[in-house]
Order: C-alpha cells, then sequence, then structure tokens
C-alpha cells in the first residue's frame, strides 16, 4: 500500500469512528427528557425555513390535474379550436379540449418516432394540415425530417400516418432543434440545432452551405420543380452563393423554443448555450447570432471564419450559476396578469425558474424573477386569449401560472451557521441534540478536502428506507457537509473549515445553501445566491518554493439544484453509502457496528431493516484492498459520476456509471464519445486492457475544460486515477 493510500485509509478509519462517538454523543448526551424508547431526541431547534431570497410572486399550478403525458416536448394551439395538443418523444400526439376536469386525452397519433415540434397550417379549418418536426436514428444516418399530416375534419382531430409527406430532410446527430411555428406572414419558421454535441463539431454556426444552427423560413404552400416548398422573395440569403435559401437567421447552437409576439410579430429565440451561458434572442431577417465564433456575450472559437453578417448580440443572457438549459417562451398577451404583459416569459430547463424580461427596453431588458419551480419545463403554449401554459417533461403535466400564496422577503432564514439550529457549538462543529452525524463508504472528490456529515429529521420524523433507490425524507430534514482542508500538507493540525452546506427540504424541493467560514473558525456567513472562488495558499513541501495555490469554488445555489435533481436528490444518503462498519463501537458480543443498524436503533426508519446489512448494497472505499480492484473502481467511479450519468440523471450521455449494473450493460465498454475525445486516438469511454485510450480515465486526469466530476473540482484525484487505470488494464480484452 503506497502512502497516499495509507493516508487516505487513516482519514476514512478515523471519520467513522469520530461520527460514531459523536452519534452516540449526541443521541445519549442528556437526561433523556423527550427522547424516544430508542432513546432519540428530537430535534426541535431548526430555524432552517423558508428562503433567503425575495420570495416570486408566482408559482405554478397544474392546469388539468387529471393528465399524465410521457415524455412530452410540445405544447401548442391548432387555428379553429381551442383544444391543446402535446407531442412526445415517444412518437404520440394527444389532443384535448380546455376542460380544466378532463379525465383522459386523445391520442390522435402513435408514430414511434421522436416527436419536438408540431405546427398547425393558418388554414387548418379548411385543409386539416399540421406538420411535425421529427427526429430519426435509424436507418442511419440520424436526420431531422419535416413532415406535413392531415388529420381527420372533426375533434379530436386525429393525425392519419399514411397521409405523411415529407416537406424537408436533413442529418442531424444531436442539438436538432425541435421547434416548429407559423409566422405571421403565413410561413412555415423550423428551428434547427448545429448538429452535434459539442463545440459545434460540424463547424457549422457560421456556415450557410446547410441548414443546421439555423431558423429556416420556407413557404409550404408555395411549390419548385424540386421541392415541397417555395423560397419566399425576401429570404435574406437567395442571391448568396453558396448559401441555403431557406435561412433566415444563423449562428444558433440549440435554438429549442421561439415564438412571435402576437402584437408586435416579433421573432423570440431561446438558445441554449454551452460552456457558461444561454441566451435569449429578437431575431431579425439575417441576424448571426455568433455560435460558434461566440457563445452569447463572451468569445467562443475566435479564430472561426465569420458569416457574411455582423454578429448580434443577445437581448438577453445568463451564467451557469443560475442555470443550464434555456427554454424559449412567449410575450405575455393575456388578460388575465397585466402586470406581466408585454414580458417575454420564459424558463431554465435545470433549474427550474420562471423569469420575465421587460421587451419595452430594447438594449438591456429588466429581468424580473417570476417563479420558482422544481419542474424541468420544456416548453410553453399560448392560448387564442394569450394565456400561458407551461410543459414540464419528466412528470409530463401542463401548468400555469398562479399568484403565490407568500410574497415577499422573509426574514428568518439564518444568515449565520450559528442561526441554524443545527449545532450546539459552531466553533467546535458540535451537533445540536437530535442531530446526527454519519459517514459514507465514498466521498465524492472534493480536491482533498475532508467532510464531516449530519442529518437533521425534525421531531420524531422518520426517513423511508429502499434497498436500491432513494431513501425518501420528512418536510423540513437537513443534510449538513462542512468541509475542511489541510493548509500544511500532511499536518492534520493545520486543517481549517472553508464551508459548510445545507441541504434542505421543504415540501418537495430540495434547496441548498452554503456557509463561508471565518478566519477565527467561529461561524459562517451564508453566500449570496452565485458562486464564490477563492485562491488558497497550501504549504507544499514537494513544490520549489514550498507552497502552491488551489482555487476553492463556492458553489451557488443554481449549482446545487443542477446536482440534487430527478430521482437522485439526496446523492450521499442511500444504502450503499451508508451500510458500512465503525470501527469505534461495538455491539454486546464484542463485533462491530453498522450504521444502518445504528439508524434503525435510533428509529431513523419508520420501518425495520428488510435484511442484514450483510445482504445489502454496499459500496467499497478505493483504499480497501481485503475486495476487488472492480469493486473498488466501480465503486469510486458510482459515488462521483453516476448520480448525473444514469437514468434521468441529467448527464446528457447515454452510458451509466451504477455500481450495480453489470459492466456489460453499461454501455461504456469500447463505445465511442459522443463528445469530444480530448484528442485521444482511438479513444473509448473504456478500453480494456488500454487506459491509455479510455477516455473516462482522462477526463479524470485533465483540469480545466473537458474535466470530470465537472463541478467544484480543480485537481486530479491521483489516487482513483491510478486505481482506474489499474482496473482498465486487467480487464479482459474480449469484453
Amino acid at each position: 500500500m503506497n502512502q497516499n493510500c495509507f493516508s487516505v485509509q487513516v482519514k476514512h478509519t478515523f471519520a467513522c469512528a469520530v461520527a460514531a462517538c459523536l452519534f452516540w454523543g449526541v443521541v445519549q448526551g442528556n437526561d433523556g427528557e423527550g427522547s424516544t424508547p430508542t432513546g432519540r431526541v428530537p430535534w426541535t431547534a431548526s430555524r432552517v425555513v423558508g428562503s433567503p431570497d425575495p420570495l416570486p410572486p408566482y408559482e405554478l399550478k397544474n392546469a388539468f390535474p387529471n393528465l399524465q403525458f410521457i415524455q412530452p416536448t410540445v405544447l401548442t394551439t391548432a387555428p379553429g379550436t381551442r383544444r391543446l395538443f402535446v407531442g412526445s418523444r415517444k412518437g404520440q400526439v394527444w389532443s384535448l379540449p380546455p376542460d380544466r376536469n378532463i379525465e383522459t386525452a386523445d391520442l390522435i397519433l402513435e408514430s414511434g418516432r421522436e416527436i419536438y415540434g408540431i405546427a398547425f397550417h393558418p388554414d387548418f379549418v379548411e385543409n386539416r394540415f399540421v406538420y411535425l418536426f421529427i427526429t430519426e436514428q435509424k436507418p442511419e444516418p440520424s436526420r431531422t425530417r419535416i413532415a406535413r399530416f392531415q388529420t381527420s375534419a372533426e375533434p379530436p382531430f386525429v393525425i392519419d400516418p399514411d397521409s405523411e409527406h415529407i416537406i424537408l430532410e436533413f442529418p442531424s446527430s444531436g442539438h436538432n432543434g425541435g421547434c416548429l411555428k407559423f409566422g405571421p406572414d403565413g410561413f412555415l419558421y423550423i428551428g434547427a440545432g448545429d448538429g452535434g454535441n459539442a463545440n459545434d463539431k460540424h463547424n457549422t454556426g457560421q456556415y450557410l452551405g446547410d441548414f443546421l444552427a439555423s431558423i429556416l423560413r420556407i413557404d409550404v404552400d408555395g411549390t419548385h420543380s424540386a421541392m415541397s416548398y417555395a423560397i419566399p422573395e425576401d429570404n435574406p440569403f437567395r442571391q448568396t452563393p453558396g448559401a441555403r435559401p431557406e435561412i433566415w437567421a444563423y449562428g444558433l447552437r440549440q435554438p429549442w423554443k421561439f415564438s412571435f409576439d402576437r402584437e408586435t410579430d416579433e421573432l423570440w429565440v431561446g438558445d441554449v448555450g454551452q460552456q457558461l451561458w444561454e441566451m435569449v434572442y429578437r431575431v431579425e431577417r439575417g441576424g448571426n447570432y455568433g455560435w460558434s465564433i461566440m457563445e452569447g456575450p463572451q468569445k467562443f472559437r475566435p479564430n472561426r471564419q465569420q458569416g457574411p453578417t455582423s454578429i448580434i448580440p443577445p437581448v438577453h443572457a445568463y451564467q451557469h450559476h443560475e442555470g443550464r438549459s434555456v427554454t424559449g417562451g412567449f410575450v405575455y398577451r393575456g388578460r388575465r396578469y397585466p402586470d406581466l404583459y408585454g414580458q417575454y416569459l420564459f424558463a431554465d430547463y435545470e433549474t427550474g425558474h420562471v423569469w420575465g424580461l421587460n421587451t419595452e427596453e430594447k438594449s438591456t431588458p429588466t429581468r424580473t424573477h417570476l417563479a420558482q419551480t422544481d419542474f424541468d419545463i420544456a416548453g410553453f403554449a399560448e392560448d387564442q386569449d394569450g394565456e400561458l401554459y407551461l410543459l414540464t417533461y419528466e412528470d409530463g403535466q401542463i401548468y400555469e401560472l398562479s399568484p403565490a400564496e407568500l410574497v415577499g422577503q422573509p426574514h428568518s432564514f439564518p444568515r449565520k451557521l450559528s442561526e441554524t439550529g443545527l449545532f450546539a457549538s459552531v466553533a467546535e462543529h458540535r451537533p445540536a441534540p437530535g442531530v446526527v452525524p454519519y459517514s459514507v463508504n465514498v466521498a465524492l472528490w472534493s480536491d482533498g478536502a475532508e467532510k464531516h456529515r449530519l442529518l437533521a429529521l425534525p421531531d420524531h420524523s422518520t426517513m423511508t428506507f429502499q434497498r436500491d433507490s432513494a431513501w425518501t425524507f420528512p418536510d423540513r430534514t437537513v443534510l449538513v457537509k462542512t468541509f475542511s482542508l489541510e493548509m500544511e500538507e500532511g499536518n492534520p493540525e493545520s486543517s481549517r473549515r472553508l464551508e459548510t452546506r445545507i441541504l434542505t427540504l421543504q415540501g418537495k424541493n430540495w434547496a441548498g445553501y452554503t456557509y463561508i467560514w471565518n478566519d477565527e473558525q467561529t461561524d459562517a456567513e451564508l453566500l449570496g445566491p452565485g458562486p464564490l472562488e477563492r485562491t488558497l495558499t497550501i504549504r507544499s513541501a514537494g513544490t520549489p518554493d514550498q507552497t502552491r495555490t488551489q482555487t476553492w469554488y463556492f458553489p451557488s445555489r443554481a449549482d446545487c439544484r443542477l446536482c440534487h435533481n430527478g430521482s437522485y436528490r439526496v446523492i450521499g444518503m442511500n444504502t450503499a453509502q451508508i451500510n458500512l462498519d465503525e470501527g469505534s463501537q461495538t455491539d454486546a458480543k464484542g463485533q462491530s457496528s453498522n450504521q444502518l443498524d445504528r439508524f434503525q436503533t435510533l428509529g431513523l426508519f419508520g420501518e425495520p431493516l428488510p435484511e442484514s446489512p450483510d445482504d445489502l448494497p454496499r459500496l467499497w472505499p478505493i483504499e480497501n484492498e481485503n475486495v476487488s480492484i472492480e469493486k473498488r473502481a466501480r465503486s469510486y467511479l458510482h459515488a462521483n459520476c453516476a448520480h448525473c450519468h444514469r437514468y434521468k440523471g441529467g448527464g446528457n450521455s447515454n452510458f451509466k456509471l451504477l455500481a450495480g449494473l453489470p459492466l456489460t450493460e453499461t454501455n461504456t465498454l469500447n463505445v465511442r464519445p459522443l463528445h469530444e475525445t480530448l484528442g485521444v486516438d482511438g479513444a473509448a469511454l473504456i478500453v480494456p486492457g488500454a487506459p491509455e485510450r479510455s477516455l473516462l480515465v482522462h477526463r479524470m486526469s485533465t483540469t480545466g475544460k473537458g474535466r470530470m466530476p465537472q463541478l467544484a473540482t480543480n485537481r486530479v484525484d491521483i489516487t482513483a486515477v491510478s486505481l482506474l487505470e489499474r482496473w482498465i488494464q486487467e480487464l479482459p480484452v474480449n469484453e
């Protein structure tokens, strides 16, 4: 065992021992007044309630509470009817009347293909034409298809699959766009992404010779000898040599949703960014919106050749500490909410924010935070009255804005760690009665920091244990994690607390907050909504001047939401992580106690454990050489990567890194990456016997762009990389 492994093992054992001692000290540290028959002291001191931020004026109300769709991607209306129409990634289209109590929607198409856009012809009442934006992967190559169908004459307007007529089709293997709208001029507008997954790999953003990275504009009522449509006379690039005359505007990365202002006819686009920014554009005829020379306001690939027109900056852009995936909406022209009239409403898919932009302010419009939701908002729709609906992807439901019950600025949310009610002594890092320390088997890598964890369940409430899936927690649960770092490498006495993060459940939403410790180590102060970076100076004997610098990233509240989302909102508090032996505590037989057993003994679970901990899932620390290298490597990947790289985890790759899956089912072995290869010849995610070609290792070994884990880590975990290299080297080449 090398020195690094030994050091890590000592720290892990010490952390478990400290946790166990504190565990029993906190539980039994009073005279028993108010305790349960298990000896558990109720935690009644919580002040972690509400929010430190101004409460937005709106919330989302379920508009059709009895309806639920499967992976819906588009919601729209049709001329001459008050029905709504929903399209799905599963290839389905539904039709529903505006009856809020409706029990079921009408399935009007089952296509088996991915549907991202629906547009009804302006003369739908007469011709019954509907146009679908479809993507298909098989047979190869992957492509986007715009096709016209005909519906039945009467509601629910069943779509005839045999009436399909292809309007246009083009290759696209990611960032497909997805939006279709008929403009006020009667022409069909089509949003096409750059066709790739990262860095404009086709180099098409500024290129006018294909359909990609553009808004297209065609006349579907016109004809051409070689096409099922005509080119409008005023399209800007009709006479440009080598340009596709269908292009109306270009330089867009992923124009997922766009809309027309029914009052001004202006075209608004939400363009999904990559590295740092999300953009909102007011699109003009012939406009160049910069991708991939620019990503919104910042330079991205400035040396690439620019298109024939000058670059237009976004009307609004927000950074990735606020959100990660913009969903374009509509300029509100309804009557229900006069204060929103004229505002462009849009959302962020990842963080659930809903914002409004004042469209009367042309240069830098004011942005208002309208709602904070826990939903992945995939689209908006505008009915005939100008009222708006919002469509969510994962729970598959239709919502509308509703005035929030509570509005304003809360004053009681703790601004200091000492005000939270979580600690009896903050300076000593001693938990309050009823707050339970715990440890995990495999910690998320945090640039060498040690972490101490606390669980706070209010009063006598309990958790619901699940063997293989996420546990569920009672309202107002708080999870606490304090990060400490040695200021002199190898000297535990030099360790200083940098931050304490808390994760609190209020209703069904988890919210995360960061507290930054003061120099005196007596208290920590709440960080504002945005992130913060600090440069630390670490004494290091292995460097020429005996010191090195280290950047420490304090996450924003949006950063917290990005990880603590989906079906695994709590990453470390699960069976495989908590199922560990605590060496400092023994039972009546002198055997080491298990942390799950301790949780049960305290009454933290609502029901008894269904099995012995020996029979339950467990992750294995990388330094535990008593278990196989595969178990340790897979455990590390599970703890550090699987919360994103799993089904509904938020990662936009197709592989899964859950430790419980057979390796052959992870979609990693000899699989080419969807994104960059980082310059590695013959790269695949995992190449058995060849760690030098395995991109999994390269992403963990690099710093800066392309690094994984992506958030809040700037140093390489050398011990883990070495272990993964050995594991991959030993994998049978024929796997």
